[in-house]
């Protein structure tokens, strides 16, 4: 019988899914000169990152919704700026690519993500360089090469924004958990926009006023408010999910799973966006990426499968270290039922509700050593 935690994994997924799907279609056609014509993808994001910031400042300031976290100086300066930063740089590059690429072919390029991932992750410290996984990053590569070769309407600087953009947010996803696990800190999906929009708008108001203010003050801009209010209600609604579903899944987890939506959105956007027309060396070569990418799965899970100790053979030393590691990731909101009204039982899953930028943590599985290099 499928558990209540599994079936709420799930749902999680399959709402980032049905998100992600509606705003990357929704982004395309408001910037896409054929249909809505709104090619301001930098000013785009920071509606976006405003929208977002306004919601989360009333729901912790006004309603009082969350508290806020107990934020410092030395925090904020070595977690939250470098976060900002690339998640800004990542959305502002992937909504640029949407100018110059189809929609299919941008999520052909997104298989990339496992790789840029573990590229990030190795450079980080936070995975080890293995024959085996490289082989798989290579494989997914060469699938994602072959592909580029079978699009038809190749573009260099739409394919040099999105891979720019994919390794970004690759690098935004390993600094989420390394850093602010590192520091101890628990965010919920609240505040963890409360402090990241402010700071991403500022970030993207550089590159706005120096790229996109010109060419605004020249041009005939549609301003419909209610396209752009649906438009970033979209976005906002798909930030909770996304770091929802990473306090649950992991990083690397997440774009596996989001393969099942490249599929979906390959076909929808050829069917939505005529243009978006693929070939038979397109499918070819995504197949092969995605080979690679759920065998590198396929040998995540077995490592973690591998390392998993039976707590009856723990030594007692090793629990009760174990135990006192997992107070870092125990947050009040779980202990009172969490900001979805989940009752989870704290002895066997010790997962932060409100901290979903941690990884989740199966305490009654995991070793001193996993919590020391849990990484998924």
């Amino acid at each position: 019988m499928i558990g209540k935690q599994l079936l709420l994994t799930y749902l999680y997924l399959l709402v980032y899914v049905l998100l992600s799907l509606g705003v990357i279609l929704y982004n395309k056609w408001v910037l896409s000169p054929k249909y809505f014509n709104f090619p301001f993808p930098i000013t785009l994001t920071m509606i976006h990152m405003g929208f977002s910031g306004m919601v989360a400042f009333f729901l912790i300031r006004v309603l009082k919704v969350v508290t806020p976290a107990k934020m410092t100086f030395e925090i904020y300066t070595t977690c939250v700026i470098p976060i900002s930063a690339f998640f800004a740089s990542s959305l502002w590059f992937g909504n640029t690519a949407y100018l110059f690429i189809s929609v299919a072919f941008i999520q052909m390029l997104k298989a990339l993500m496992p790789v840029a991932t573990f590229v990030m992750a190795v450079i980080c410290g936070t995975d080890k360089l293995r024959c085996d996984v490289f082989l798989n990053m290579v494989l997914v590569s060469v699938g994602v090469v072959i592909s580029s070769y079978g699009e038809i309407h190749f573009d260099v600087v739409g394919t040099v924004y999105q891979v720019t953009g994919i390794f970004a947010e690759a690098l935004r996803l390993v600094l989420t958990q390394v850093l602010l696990q590192k520091k101890g800190l628990t965010l919920n999906p609240i505040t963890s926009l409360y402090y990241i929009a402010p700071c991403s708008f500022l970030f993207l108001f550089v590159p706005w006023y120096l790229l996109e203010k010109p060419g605004m003050e020249v041009s005939q801009i549609q301003f419909n408010f209610w396209i752009f209010f649906s438009n970033a209600l979209c976005a906002l609604a798909l930030n909770f999910s996304i770091f929802l579903v990473i306090g649950r899944t992991g990083a690397v987890t997440i774009r596996v799973a989001g393969v099942l939506k490249d599929w979906i959105l390959i076909a929808l956007s050829t069917v939505i966006f005529p243009e978006s027309a693929i070939t038979r060396l397109n499918i070819i070569g995504y197949a092969i990426a995605l080979c690679g990418v759920v065998m590198y799965n396929y040998l995540k899970v077995k490592d973690v499968r591998a390392s998993q100790v039976p707590v009856e053979i723990i030594p007692e030393r090793a629990v009760k270290t174990e135990k006192k590691s997992s107070d870092l990731y125990v947050h009040e909101e779980v202990i009172n039922g969490g900001m979805n009204g989940w009752n989870g039982s704290a002895p066997d899953i010790i997962v932060d509700e409100g901290a979903p930028l941690i990884p989740s943590l199966r305490i009654s599985h995991l070793g001193r050593s996993q919590l020391c290099s849990h990484s998924e």
